[in-house]
């Protein structure tokens, strides 16, 4: 493995998807190349245990993909934030603005513990959106958030200055 590897040659970009006009970061080609894969994990497993965190939660689908194996890595564990719905028992909830209309976020009640030091992980940071209501869920019940943890920054949606919590990204665009 290199110490320089160049993931943004495994990063694809497809233009108009999900809908016309936006041009889709996909990390799909990173994933399917061992090496690189097992690289990311590693670099970002270095840079996350500044954040000295006690529990590493990953928002639905693609930030799972990152925060369980960074998780097993840095031998803590793993919670899952998810859209509504889709988690058992009693759950937390938060709401948050979309372009057009609302979405919510759920956390199993119980599972974060307050005064955890957190870090929140996620593919891409766009607009901010969702892991501002990610962080906002977390601090809901007492924890601490360390952290906003990204593979990749869209600089020109301007999300970080949505995020009230340290960030690092590893590629930006």
């Amino acid at each position: 493995m290199r110490a320089n590897m160049d993931l943004n040659r495994l990063i694809a970009q497809i233009p108009d998807f999900p809908k016309p006009g936006i041009l889709f970061y996909d990390i799909s080609p990173l994933l399917a190349d061992g090496p690189a894969w097992q690289h990311t994990i590693n670099l970002l497993a270095d840079r996350l245990a500044m954040a000295k965190p006690d529990l590493i939660v990953g928002i639905e689908s693609r930030g799972f993909l990152l925060a369980a194996p960074l998780a097993a890595k840095m031998g803590i564990g793993f919670a899952m934030i998810r859209k509504a719905g889709k988690l058992p028992g009693q759950v937390l909830r938060q709401s948050y603005d979309l372009e057009y209309g609302q979405n919510v976020l759920e956390l199993q009640q119980g599972v974060v513990k307050t005064g955890q030091r957190i870090v929140v992980v996620d593919d891409v940071l766009a607009t901010g959106g969702t892991m501002r209501a990610a962080i906002e869920l977390l601090r809901s019940c007492g924890a601490r958030v360390e952290l906003a943890a990204f593979l990749i920054e869209l600089k020109s949606l301007g999300g970080r200055a949505r995020i009230e919590a340290p960030i690092d990204t590893v590629l930006s665009y």
